[in-house]
């Protein structure tokens, strides 16, 4: 058993962002601008921003962090989007979910101009990532890809099953698993609640993702020998012994699961990283592409 070390893997690709940055600043081409709005006082929402962020200054990308209190109004949002979409100096917009009930996330993410969408949420960016074209990939199914990049993961061939399918990951590492590329080339199955035979099907996978929001969900009986097991979950879980009195838990119960696999991720060090590393790649690919360089 193998760890796929989301951690050593996206400062491998941070330090590549943060040598082209230097270089790009050498000659006097712009430096990408990613700006995040975060509403409300959500506690992971709160860290995710911080990571964001963090991950900016570390690149050498300029960052701005936009609050608002829970009340704002969808309207309010709205207009500060439709701002930052005019903006010359703004290369990135993301809007951090989940958004308060009385705001549409939909209607949120479709305002964001797609050439600025770096989280890859807009349907324009959706639709065109589906046909194989040139897209902003949401950043947790492009940062998977990256994983099995950068590992030399051979995916050609392979049945891979994805458990869950949400828009934000099932759905898009579906497709980009089944595409002409590498990594890529795989035999994709989608399982998700109502599917009632997940056992067998994902005992025949060479490599499972698992995206179901359910801690421990995938046990060591679902995984068969040498198996590839990316763990997408995090959650939150009473943990007495710990000073913050809980503990992060993926989908996957990894003291059972990993004896049996070739490869995979820890919770937390896995697939969050990763989810840096591929918004970073795509905010430089915004600044690089809205300035013709």
């Amino acid at each position: 058993m193998k760890i796929l070390d989301g951690k050593k893997t996206s400062a491998i690709i941070l330090e590549q962002i943060k040598l082209e940055i230097a270089q790009r600043a050498n000659v006097g081409k712009s430096i990408p601008h990613l700006v995040a709005i975060l509403v409300g006082t959500n506690g992971a929402s709160e860290t995710y921003v911080a990571a964001k962020v963090k991950a900016c200054d570390e690149v050498g990308f300029r960052s701005t962090l936009i609050r608002y209190e829970e009340s704002i109004s969808e309207n309010e949002l709205l207009n500060k989007i439709r701002e930052l979409n005019g903006d010359p100096e703004v290369d990135g917009i993301l809007v951090q979910l989940p958004l308060p009930e009385h705001i549409r996330a939909d209607l949120v993410i479709s305002t964001i101009d797609p050439a600025k969408d770096v989280d890859g949420f807009n349907p324009e960016s959706v639709g065109r990532m589906v046909q194989s074209l040139p897209a902003f990939v949401s950043a947790t199914p492009y940062g998977i890809m990256l994983l099995l990049e950068y590992n030399k993961i051979e995916t050609k061939g392979k049945h891979a099953v994805v458990i869950g399918r949400s828009n934000i990951v099932g759905r898009p590492i579906s497709i980009l698993l089944s595409n002409n590329t590498n990594p890529g080339n795989c035999t994709v199955t989608i399982c998700h609640s109502q599917t009632t035979n997940i056992k067998e099907i994902c005992l025949s996978a060479d490599i499972i993702i698992a995206a179901i929001g359910k801690p421990g969900y995938v046990t060591a009986e679902m995984v068969k020998e040498g198996a590839t097991v990316i763990d997408v979950g995090i959650t939150r879980v009473q943990d007495s012994s710990r000073k913050t009195g809980y503990r992060l838990k993926g989908d996957v119960d990894f003291d059972s699961v990993a004896p049996k696999c070739a490869w995979i991720t820890p919770v937390p060090g896995g697939v969050g990283p990763m989810t840096i590393a591929a918004l970073m790649k795509n905010t430089l690919k915004a600044n690089i592409q809205r300035n013709y360089e």
